[in-house]
């Protein structure tokens, strides 16, 4: 294992290399909100934009899913599909036992709208970090679908980094492009989410349980910078930028 946090490996030589992910979420967060909300600009920044391999389209008529490649006229049903020419590419590379066991690009799962798409791209993480497979944060995506979101333990997990859509629109072309992310991959130790960290929490009930020492937090964090026109701009995202 080398000594980045992640490595990347792009086995389909025409996918498009991971991306660090953007502050200004390519620059659709208004003006406002970068220069003063650092909270947004650091969930922006978290991780790396993964891109699909090809542009395609994807319709669905409510029941059977199809696709096509970008420039292509005819339309063909889903199931489960490779990179154009890559299984010949794939075999004439990978040791002969591993032999048309290429991952495919796209493949239409058995629930009804659901797309299995591949980055053509294989990620793998130091020991106990893992990858939070996303939508792209803050980024605005088709109304036409909804990304799901999983947690790959990908320092025990070496296969194809992908994504699940469910299709939300039906009887219209939904075009996917290689220069708009479809995903975005964050890094995660494991003992971030495993049971005893999440177990470990607490509910303050009401306001007259709240501590001194929490209303002088209260009270530095809202009363302090100042209150209404008064309030100094960007008070949080210049504290936070100083400890960086």
């Amino acid at each position: 294992m080398s000594e980045s946090l992640v490595k990347f490996y792009r086995l389909i030589p025409e996918s498009r290399p991971p991306k660090r992910a953007d502050r200004a979420a390519g620059g659709t967060i208004p003006t406002r909100a970068f220069r003063y909300c650092e909270a947004i600009r650091t969930a922006s920044s978290y991780g790396w934009y993964i891109f699909p391999a090809l542009d395609f389209s994807l319709i669905w008529d409510g029941s059977d899913i199809c696709w096509k490649c970008a420039g292509d006229d005819a339309w063909k049903n889903l199931d489960s599909v490779q990179y154009p020419g890559y299984l010949d590419y794939f075999n004439s590379r990978a040791p002969e036992d591993l032999n048309d066991c290429a991952p495919p690009l796209l493949g239409a799962l058995e629930e009804p709208g659901i797309v299995q798409i591949w980055s053509g791209l294989i990620a793998r993480t130091k020991p106990d970090w893992s990858l939070l497979v996303r939508s792209p944060a803050n980024l605005s995506i088709s109304q036409k679908y909804q990304s799901y979101e999983g947690i790959v333990e990908t320092d025990k997990w070496f296969g194809p980094l992908f994504t699940n859509i469910r299709l939300t629109k039906t009887d219209v072309p939904i075009d996917f492009y290689t220069d708009r992310p479809i995903m975005q991959v964050q890094p995660v130790q494991r003992l971030a989410y495993n049971e005893q960290t999440l177990g470990s929490y607490e509910v303050v009930e009401d306001l007259e349980s709240m501590t001194e020492h929490d209303w002088n937090l209260y009270r530095e964090t809202l009363v302090c910078p100042g209150t209404g026109s008064d309030r100094e701009k960007g008070y949080y995202a210049k504290n936070v930028r100083r400890i960086k």
